[in-house]
């Protein structure tokens, strides 16, 4: 009997399933929130609209236990396992940047010198997919349905690049020599009409003669600290990290088009652009459905400066809860309310400013790593005669094997003394071996975390990982001790949004484990798709009941 029933659930499924699947929406829309921590959406709800968050929240599902299964937790790396489906060990992008054995330098994930700017002399355009070492989910809707149109646009070039694919029909980053959108020769030989004339407008320009302060009366803002913090980084221009932000003051007379990027307008102009190129290039107007993919890079410059309890953070939530209610007012609109599905979700969240972790008596503090790292090369040079240590990246040590192979000395004698060593460095948790991380099966979930986050290529040849609340910084200075980062296997840097809208979208909550390599997988089975090159997530059953 319960065989039979478990044979009618199965069957009503999948049927509800293959019904689903069947209708395709017009648009897939993904919003990737650079450093957004899964507690914003409730920290900051009583002060959104009914239109922004909450109406993802409440009107679709809500995934309040995803989380990324692999460190190093950064934008790169990010971006790349939200649209390939899979983590850095099959698609290559272990990091913002690493250290590249063959030219003896540090190397940007979407770095490419074979390449040419378009839309800017500046080399901010010597960028594409060329490191990406798989097929993301936009390149396999590109393959199966090539009149499908793929746009892709950031302020950051990864976040613009990596969501695109190889296939993209316009990926478009920022440009912080004209404060232009731009691209490069990889995607086309110059940029579209359209592009021409939203750069032409001068936006950038204009927002830096305004002043940014806070969109509600400044004693309202009761989700954070106080307005001057000692934990923040005042900015080139300002004594204190207070409002007002002056930005025709900071800029002192000159264009300083970085220091944009640090304010809410950023995430209004993006939300521009984005606006923009729905109405040019048609986006869900045809027989096939359209990826339109937009990265918030602002929450991150904000939060890496004032962290993730500033009056700043908040400010710049609130704001872009506006900027998602204008998106999503746009799209139904334009598209149609039952026309489009959207997911937000973001490539990583943020550990809280150490400094203040330690000042609370919170576990946490800083591990300063120029110190160590020369205690450690001295100690290698003592015991084999050389040093054989190129550099570290990211927690990654690089070894020189070709002068260990010279020297006549065992690679894993080198590296398991190195690991010795580390592992007597005080707020260390773990420690590895690119050949330990190769070995198959592990009850470790922190080797096993560090492992899907490692290749071979472009990752060290010995992984380290710090205890929980602890940040990685060059030298002790008094500016290490304000802003803060991420990066780590820790919750505060894993645990983020994943939110659902749209056509066929149930009203729901999921409580369960979903891991961010299961969203490109899911919309494999939204899009009827081949699942991609090395995907490894699963769908969410749950979106297709």
């Amino acid at each position: 009997m319960r065989q039979i029933i478990v044979f009618i659930l199965f069957f009503s499924f999948f049927s509800g399933l293959k019904a689903q699947s069947q209708k395709k929406p017009k648009l897939v829309v993904g919003i990737v929130v650079d450093q957004m921590c899964y507690e914003y959406l409730y920290r900051f709800q009583d002060r959104f609209s009914k239109k922004g968050f909450l109406k993802l929240m409440e009107r679709g599902t809500n995934c309040r236990n995803a989380r990324y299964n692999y460190v190093p937790t950064f934008t790169g790396p990010g971006h790349a396992s939200i649209y390939t489906g899979t983590t850095p060990e099959n698609h290559g992008i272990v990091a913002n940047d690493w250290f590249d054995r063959l030219s003896n330098q540090t190397i940007n994930c979407v770095g490419d010198a074979s390449v040419k700017s378009v839309g800017t002399s500046s080399e901010d355009g010597l960028c594409s997919p060329t490191h990406l070492k798989t097929t993301t989910i936009t390149d396999q809707l590109k393959m199966t349905y090539p009149n499908s149109k793929v746009i892709s646009m950031s302020i950051k070039d990864r976040g613009a690049i990596l969501p695109g694919g190889h296939l993209s029909d316009g990926s478009y980053w920022y440009d912080y020599a004209t404060g232009q959108f731009i691209t490069s020769s990889y995607f086309d030989d110059k940029l579209p009409d359209w592009v021409i004339s939203f750069n032409g407008q001068k936006q950038v320009d204009n927002y830096l003669a305004q002043t940014w302060n806070t969109l509600y009366d400044l004693s309202s803002y009761k989700e954070c600290g106080p307005d001057n913090s000692p934990y923040e980084i005042a900015l080139s221009g300002k004594t204190n990290p207070t409002f007002p932000y002056n930005l025709k003051e900071m800029c002192g007379g000159k264009v300083n088009y970085e220091l944009f990027t640090i304010t809410p307008f950023a995430n209004t102009y993006l939300t521009d652009f984005a606006l923009n190129s729905i109405a040019s290039e048609n986006l869900g107007k045809d027989a096939e459905t359209d990826m339109l993919c937009i990265s918030y890079s602002t929450p991150d410059i904000v939060g890496h400066a004032f962290g993730p309890y500033s009056v700043e953070l908040e400010d710049v939530y609130l704001r872009l809860d506006k900027e998602l209610e204008r998106l999503i007012t746009t799209l139904e609109k334009e598209v149609g309310k039952n026309e489009f599905v959207l997911f937000l979700t973001a490539d990583h969240a943020v550990v809280p400013v150490p400094q203040d972790l330690k000042d609370r008596n919170l576990p946490g503090g800083y591990f300063f790593l120029n110190e160590r790292m020369t205690d450690l090369k001295s100690k290698v040079k003592t015991k084999f005669g050389e040093d054989f240590i190129l550099g570290q990246n990211n927690l990654n040590i690089y070894l020189d094997r070709q002068a260990i192979l010279k020297k006549q000395f065992a690679f894993s004698d080198v590296s398991e003394f190195i690991v010795e060593e580390i592992r007597t460095w005080q707020h260390v948790k773990r420690v590895f071996t690119a050949d330990e991380l190769l070995k198959s099966g592990s009850d470790d979930e922190w080797r096993d975390m560090i492992r899907k986050g490692y290749h071979p290529a472009e990752s060290g040849d010995v992984i380290f990982m710090l205890e929980s609340g602890y940040l990685a910084k060059s030298l002790d200075t008094p500016e290490a001790h304000k802003g803060t980062s991420h990066g780590s296997a820790f919750n505060y840097d894993t645990h983020v949004p994943l939110l659902w809208y749209g056509k066929g979208i149930p009203k729901q909550e999921i409580f369960r484990l979903t891991e961010i390599t299961d969203i490109a997988p899911t919309l494999t089975n939204i899009l009827n798709l081949q699942r991609s090159g090395s995907m490894t997530g699963e769908p969410i059953l749950e979106l297709f009941r």
